[in-house]
């Protein structure tokens, strides 16, 4: 350690460390010093009791054992060498016995090879005497302890509901997902239709499963249909069937997706996207539990619970004309909204280590931790896929990673922020901007290319918005818009013709 500063000189920048993470360090942070030289332990001590830390201390690694099983200490700074029982005796010991402790190694050879001996054997970090600053060392110790306090966190969350049923696969305590939960209890017992509303990657399908499956229907069949996937023509057909003769290549009678699903769930994703002529169909299986197939004049009765979901707002497609406000009513019995997960960050550690550990079973590869940097970047980023976009990242960085750890650099957003800074401070100034998710979308394409469906995106968006204030009335939304009335009507016509 430097002597030549104070214990007190850079306290600001370890107080700093330490308020960095308040959700993970509810109490302070304790700390236990393991070190023969009892000038150089004592002054250890003192510098990270000045930074707040709780702090004992050990003259070997035997007497440190004896320690760490009754008392909590969320990290071990450990000399390498001393009698009776140096460092990486201590680490191993510790490892073999799961202790729920970090180890940050330190030792006045600067060995690479033992360096890498005891990163491998699981210590957090390695320090080489002389330090370079009390900064260092504080930094080295908080560092190791929030890693560890993470790792306990997600453990508490895991056992949280040990009583309690799952919610399938969803995941999250947060306020905002136990009130998420407490609708689906409400409802699953229920034959209401239930409208699911959230942004992309929110886990709208995962809501609709946990409903089915806490439901009396629960063995009967699930059936997700994604909408905005099906062509247009070819809609109706694939929700109520057809019989043979009724179009080109109907040359057998099929059943729909709704027969199919007799006597159990439908989860219409998307439902926003079906034409005018579907929505005709499906608001007369929901009156009446009528489906009629395509060519033929027979009705048949099925007993179907409807879940709908959708990320754009239905009320601005009915203003647009695009959606029929009835069927919104039909829909809208009961509305689910799934918070974005830049709503409930709380819930991105015990995420992270539900999608790790499922990542290592499926790959049948040992689980990767993950660094309280990376940690940090994670529950930093504004996620504008949400959940499914978190998964992906660490799927990129589990596959990608060079080491047991996941760090920073590893993490795709982290990639490609360093490759563009600019983006990275657009993505954290505006996370909901439409236009700069709209950029990431086309920035494949050819500057023509992107050009032009980034105009067809706002003509859609800015004439759906101005009909919805104007309440549907086009001449009045022509007034706000400053157009012609005959110009914003062309406008609309050709939107319309688009998605026909």
């Amino acid at each position: 350690m430097s002597e030549g500063r104070s214990a007190n000189e850079g306290g600001l920048a370890g107080r700093a460390i330490i308020a960095a993470a308040p959700a993970l360090a509810d109490e302070p942070l304790r700390a236990l010093v393991i070190d023969d030289d009892e000038v150089l332990r004592s002054a250890l001590a003192r510098v990270l009791k000045s930074r707040g830390f709780l702090v004992s201390t050990a003259a070997d690694g035997v007497e440190a054992l004896t320690m760490v099983g009754p008392s909590r200490f969320d990290v071990a700074l450990v000399d390498l060498r001393m009698p009776r029982m140096g460092g990486l005796e201590f680490l191993r010991r510790v490892k073999e016995a799961s202790l729920p402790i970090e180890v940050v190694m330190m030792t006045a050879f600067a060995d690479v090879d033992v360096a890498v001996a005891a990163l491998k054997a699981g210590a957090h970090h390695f320090l080489t005497k002389p330090f370079d600053s009390n900064e260092a060392i504080v930094l080295a110790v908080t560092k190791a302890a929030e890693h560890k306090r993470l790792l306990e966190r997600a453990n508490q969350l895991d056992e949280k509901r040990p009583t309690q049923e799952k919610f399938g696969d969803l995941v999250g305590t947060s306020a905002r997902m136990e009130a998420v939960y407490r609708l689906i209890d409400g409802v699953a017992a229920t034959r209401s239709t239930v409208l699911l509303l959230g942004e992309s990657g929110t886990g709208k399908e995962l809501v609709a499963r946990a409903i089915h499956q806490r439901s009396q229907r629960a063995e009967a069949p699930f059936v997700t249909v994604n909408c905005a996937a099906i062509p247009r023509d070819l809609v109706e057909s694939e929700l109520f069937g057809h019989v043979r003769g009724a179009f080109t290549g109907a040359q057998a009678s099929r059943a729909g997706l709704f027969e199919a699903a007799n006597g159990g769930t439908v989860l219409l994703d998307e439902v926003g996207d079906l034409p005018l002529a579907a929505q005709v169909k499906l608001l007369r299986v929901l009156q009446d539990g009528e489906v009629k197939r395509v060519g033929s004049d027979e009705t048949k009765i099925v007993d179907v619970r409807v879940i709908a979901a959708t990320n754009v707002d239905l009320n601005s497609k009915i203003a647009a004309g695009t959606f029929r406000v009835d069927l919104f009513y039909r829909l809208n019995v009961i509305a689910i909204s799934l918070p974005p997960l830049r709503d409930r960050a709380d819930d991105i550690v015990h995420l992270t280590g539900h999608f790790l550990q499922k990542l290592a079973r499926r790959m049948q590869r040992d689980p990767k931790r993950v660094t309280a940097e990376a940690m940090r970047a994670l529950r930093e980023y504004s996620w504008p896929g949400n959940v499914r976009e978190l998964e992906h990242a660490l799927e990129h960085a589990f596959v990608l990673s060079p080491s047991e750890a996941i760090n920073p650099q590893d993490l795709p957003f982290i990639r490609a922020a360093n490759e563009d800074p600019s983006r990275s401070t657009r993505m954290r100034e505006e996370p909901a901007s439409g236009s700069v998710q709209i950029a990431v979308q086309v920035a494949d394409f050819p500057y023509a290319e992107a050009k032009r469906r980034c105009i067809e995106t706002f003509d859609e968006a800015y004439t759906v918005e101005v009909l919805r204030r104007a309440e549907g009335n086009v001449s009045e939304a022509a007034r706000q818009a400053g157009l012609d009335r005959s110009n914003f009507r062309r406008i609309v016509r050709r939107r319309r013709e688009k998605t026909a």
